[in-house]
């Protein structure tokens, strides 16, 4: 059963303390990177047979299989894919960034160019779930920066195949080429490049501890998106939300994994309990009870701050959670008081699913508190900004005195000559 506590009750480490079972995956994931730089598709195919337990003759998703794979989804959810993807353009078409020029000075010219990425890796997670939202949410911001190149890797089945959506997403989403390949050896051929995989610049997208590790230790090589932790919503509630419809929230959430954060902030003991009793009812019908239930029971929460809203806003921001929820009438009264979340949904008819799969806000966000410096994924992860400094003859001599004097206060004197030397002709 969830637990529920008294804000101003109990010590705040308790209330806001983050469950977080790390696992020892470190020496495994090492060894897996040092072979696939070493060994590259042999030890991608070994891998294969090893983890995914299939022989695969052939790395690459072929355009045939990508035709039969949209041939076998059904026409409907094709259609509600479409769609899906044309809100995620849209919305992400407002975050492109455009290049600058400043030349106010005479003789000087300075300014910023935005330039795609030329390759990226998107990891689409497989095994016992598949997430063609994710193969959406990576790749359109991707598309829109103008990335030459979007190679995505994912698990295969024990008959050698990818699932059906996840192929149909891709194509709908424009991916380029995709890879048979899961684990920690997907990052690792990215980041490297074997005989079939090309070398990405960088790589996003979700995955286990294995891939959040490798994703780390190849990190500077390749850039990444982000290391994400398990899944996270918080709710913040009145009493006169719908108690029925929070709980549902909540193991939206909790369904995901056994080590995902659902908590609720609410201003009110008697929904509080109502919320509970709720879950109680809602779990055992859920097909991954057994994931909800242990999630529920091991950082699950319920926090009381009797009768004062504004006090459940802030330990929302406390907590800075991956998802939002403001589960109250008049939700943008309090929009400009939210300081740290991933993404915020507002009202009572807003459930994070939305954002997961439809409305057009990005799915892969800042978690465990991360969200008090980092971004969701967005355009900006699939460009970078150079800068360029043009100044004539007349602008530099006009400050070569003040570069050198500026140099000489921090014992750089080759600095300092290197803005002199062009004028002592003149003197």
């Amino acid at each position: 059963m969830i637990k529920i506590y008294n804000y101003g009750q109990v010590p705040n480490e308790e209330i806001f303390a983050r469950e977080n079972i790390a696992a020892n995956v470190e020496g495994v994931v090492t060894e897996i990177i040092s072979t696939v730089a070493t060994l590259g598709d042999k030890a991608l195919y070994a891998y294969a047979a090893k983890f995914d337990k299939v022989n695969l003759t052939a790395l690459e998703v072929t355009a045939a299989e990508i035709d039969e794979a949209f041939a076998a989804v059904e026409s409907e959810f094709l259609d509600i894919l479409r769609e899906a993807a044309a809100n995620i353009r849209a919305y992400h078409e407002k975050q492109v960034r455009n290049s600058f020029i400043l030349n106010e000075k005479d003789g000087v010219v300075i300014g910023q160019k935005v330039t795609p990425i030329e390759k990226v890796g998107l990891y689409v997670p497989g095994g016992t779930a598949a997430y063609p939202s994710t193969v959406l949410m990576d790749s359109i911001p991707a598309k829109i920066a103008g990335c030459k190149e979007i190679v995505m890797v994912t698990p295969p089945a024990k008959d050698g195949k990818v699932n059906p959506v996840i192929l149909a997403a891709a194509k709908i989403a424009g991916v380029d080429r995709i890879f048979k390949v899961g684990g920690a050896q997907a990052v690792a051929a990215l980041a490297y490049g074997t005989e079939s995989i090309p070398k990405v610049d960088k790589i996003v997208g979700p995955g286990n501890a294995y891939v959040a590790e490798a994703k780390k230790q190849v990190f500077g090589r390749v850039s990444i998106d982000m290391i994400a932790g398990p899944s996270e919503i918080l709710v913040v509630a009145d009493a006169t939300a719908n108690p029925r419809f929070v709980a549902a929230d909540l193991l939206s959430q909790a369904e995901h994994d056994k080590m995902a954060s659902a908590v609720l902030v609410t201003d009110s003991r008697a929904f509080a309990e109502a919320v509970s009793r709720e879950l109680e009812e809602q779990i055992p019908q859920l097909p991954r009870s057994e994931i909800a239930r242990a999630s529920i029971d091991l950082g699950g929460k319920i926090i009381v701050a009797e009768g004062n809203l504004m006090q459940a806003i802030e330990i929302a921001n406390e907590i800075a959670p991956e998802h939002l929820e403001l589960c109250v009438d008049n939700p943008f009264d309090y929009l400009d008081k939210i300081k740290h979340a991933g993404s915020i949904f507002m009202g009572k008819y807003c459930p994070e699913a939305l954002g997961d799969y439809f409305a057009g806000p990005n799915h892969t966000l800042p978690t465990s508190g991360t969200a008090r410096f980092s971004s969701p994924l967005s355009v900006d992860d699939f460009v970078k900004k150079t800068q360029f400094t043009y100044y004539t003859e007349n602008a530099l001599e006009k400050v070569a005195d003040k570069i050198a004097f500026f140099a000489h206060k921090e014992g750089l004197d080759a600095h300092a000559k290197s803005a002199t030397i062009r004028f002592e002709d003149k003197k």
